[in-house]
């Protein structure tokens, strides 16, 4: 059984097929989806989806660092309420994004910092988005550690150093299928890092693998990530599957 720890699955990008593509997940061996919250417009889709899909999909809930704009304290607001109405299975996605826009960097700082010390109260692990902030990003957790569990480094695509890093400070590494593209560099990575600190996720409709690169990234594909981490592991897809499986459960608890 695979698992895919991060994937969009509520976005408009599959309101049209959506039942035929979980049920081609299952036939491709992915069952379990965790999916994460954006911003308030995704939150009643994405419930949504737990309704109809109790035993598959998973949902989070947290301010994605692309959404925090110059509203960002009602934003936030609105997530911290959530977590006073019911639990969800992280606080996320979260953290800093520094590819698209610097202009709201301390505010992200802000919202990352304070979703952290949430997900301490509440006793959650954090699913950390950090595209071009590894460094902004630790410099926050070295300010506001986060206690275990601590989560996942969501879409990792850093150097070996960093996901040692990563691991060393408690959390899980986030594979997806940027692992198949050349010249990424996560090859190393993952050679050089144990199953035991990687989860498979696809970030679907985004980020699609080889050879499906720059088209909708779709549930099932997922397998693709799988297969190309056995390849570089030098084991079977059904030890990637138990035991990347086996690790969203140790840190989700479900």
């Amino acid at each position: 059984m695979l698992t895919d720890t991060h994937i969009h699955l509520y976005a408009s990008e599959f309101d049209e097929d959506r039942k035929v593509l979980l049920e081609q997940a299952r036939e491709n061996g992915v069952h379990r989806f965790f999916l994460p919250n954006i911003d308030r417009m995704s939150i009643e889709p994405m419930l949504e989806l737990e309704q109809h899909y109790p035993d598959m999909c998973f949902p989070m809930m947290g301010l994605h660092p692309c959404y925090v704009k110059e509203n960002w304290q009602e934003e936030l607001a609105i997530v911290e309420e959530w977590w006073t109405k019911r639990s969800f299975c992280a606080v996320g996605e979260i953290g800093i994004d520094l590819y698209w826009d610097k202009t709201f960097l301390a505010a992200q700082q802000e919202v990352f910092a304070r979703q952290i010390q949430l997900a301490n109260r509440v006793n959650r692990p954090i699913v950390i988005h950090s595209r071009e902030s590894f460094a902004e990003i630790m410099a926050v957790l070295d300010d506001h550690p986060k206690s275990a569990p601590q989560g996942i480094f969501h879409c990792f695509s850093g150097t070996v150093e960093q996901a040692q890093e990563v691991i060393r400070r408690g959390f899980y590494v986030g594979i997806g299928g940027v692992v198949t593209f050349k010249k990424s560099g996560l090859d190393e990575v993952v050679k050089s890092i144990p199953l035991e600190h990687i989860v498979l996720e696809t970030d679907g409709p985004y980020l699609a693998p080889t050879p499906h690169r720059g088209k909708r990234n779709i549930p099932s594909y997922l397998r693709l990530v799988a297969e190309k981490v056995a390849e570089l592991k030098n084991c079977s897809v059904a030890e990637v599957a138990d035991i990347t499986t086996k690790n969203s459960k140790d840190i989700f608890g479900c």
